[in-house]
């Protein structure tokens, strides 16, 4: 399955949960937003209002990364990713040359998302087996910060 299809089944898996004014988003998640497991992020869909910081934590034992897919976010978007490279194809190559970019076990990421649209983004290890993931930032600047997650799928 190419990962347009992926991302696009997973945006529109069942119900959405709206929880406002919650940074983590859900009780059971505290202090992140996006959970890793050990091959999947959780949830793998996030919709948030532009100013929101998205937290991730690896709470899995292997290690991951965040890697914006650099052609699937938007064109006035900065490339975002762990490790905080340039571009995707910068950390792809500090991946397979020294694992770059990894976070452990227990260790997070965070990001400010300030433009509008769909950011996709890859853990490059497990890229393979389909952990992709995705944040939606609608809206506008004088809303909220309200956050909304897709169910999280096994």
């Amino acid at each position: 399955m190419d990962r347009r299809t992926f991302l696009q089944s997973a945006a529109g898996i069942g119900a959405t949960v709206t929880v406002a004014g919650c940074i983590g988003g859900s009780a059971d998640r505290g202090d992140y937003d996006i959970g890793m497991s050990t091959r999947a992020f959780r949830p793998m869909a996030l919709e948030v209002e532009p100013g929101t910081t998205v937290v991730w934590k690896n709470t899995s034992k292997q290690g991951h990364t965040v890697t914006a897919y650099e052609e699937e976010i938007p064109s006035e978007a900065d490339y975002w990713a762990t490790g905080d490279f340039d571009s995707e194809s910068a950390a792809r190559e500090a991946w397979r040359s020294s694992a770059g970019g990894r976070l452990g076990q227990g260790e997070t990421y965070e990001r400010e998302f300030t433009v509008p649209g769909t950011h996709a983004y890859v853990c490059i290890p497990h890229e393979p087996s389909g952990m992709a993931g995705s944040v939606t930032v609608t809206g506008d600047a004088e809303s909220s910060g309200t956050v909304t997650a897709t169910p999280e799928t096994q």
